[in-house]
């Protein structure tokens, strides 16, 4: 039954995506096939939430939904049907990360944005460290992807004009995060934060990489 809903569910969100945007997509077609990965990605609007449903023909993708819609009855009805949970993004939150490991080491698939919230620029603001954990920990593949086009005043404003919105989502190379040598876990997932938010921003417009725009790491992944 649960899997019967989560088809439904995948199919309302394709047909709705459908009807009122042109999503573009680049870079899907070689995504890890035979393991659990994550997906990183940038955070510019409330519709990014229902890309992976759109794009990824999988009933285990884990949406992770902020602690704060845990008090409504609609997105805990939301949660369950999508193999999702909540997560305290301000506090340790052990039980979601253990819930979270356990499913990627079930080859699963992991959304985050590890930005934390929406940027309301719409340009890359500076990452929390706690989803490139979950990658490290669990040693499976990150899949960076850039999203525009979501930003929830442009898709309001084109919505109230009858416009189709034009979004466009781009992913990048799988890869490991490598064994750095002679770092403190802190200054070593503050590296690995950098280098997944890089590969994020050199899959954006320049003028949309914001927090990351002249970071070295970056400079580097756009020269290769």
């Amino acid at each position: 039954m649960k899997k019967t809903t989560h088809r439904i569910f995948r199919f309302i969100v394709r047909l709705i995506l459908n009807s009122i945007a042109h999503i573009e997509l680049i870079g899907f077609d070689h995504l890890p096939s035979s393991q659990g990965y994550v997906i990183a990605a940038n955070h510019i609007g409330r519709l990014d939430a229902a890309l992976p449903y759109y794009i990824l023909n999988r009933p285990d993708i884990i949406m992770v939904v902020a602690e704060k819609y845990e008090k409504y009855a609609f997105f805990r009805w939301l949660v369950k049907i999508t193999n999702g949970m909540f997560i305290d993004r301000y506090n340790a939150d052990i039980k979601a990360i253990r819930e979270s490991l356990r499913r990627l080491q079930q080859d699963q698939i992991l959304t985050i944005t590890p930005e934390g919230t929406r940027s309301k620029s719409g340009n890359l603001i500076e990452a929390k460290p706690g989803g490139i954990y979950l990658a490290w920990k669990a040693g499976v593949p990150i899949v960076p992807a850039a999203i525009t086009g979501t930003e929830d005043a442009v898709v309001v404003d084109r919505l109230k004009h009858f416009r189709r919105l034009k979004v466009k989502v781009a992913a990048g190379p799988a890869f490991l995060l490598p064994p750095i040598a002679g770092l403190e876990r802190d200054e070593l997932l503050q590296r690995y934060t950098e280098e997944v938010m890089c590969r994020i921003a050199a899959l954006l417009p320049a003028d949309r990489r914001g927090f990351y725009a002249e970071h070295p790491r970056l400079k580097e992944i756009l020269a290769e």
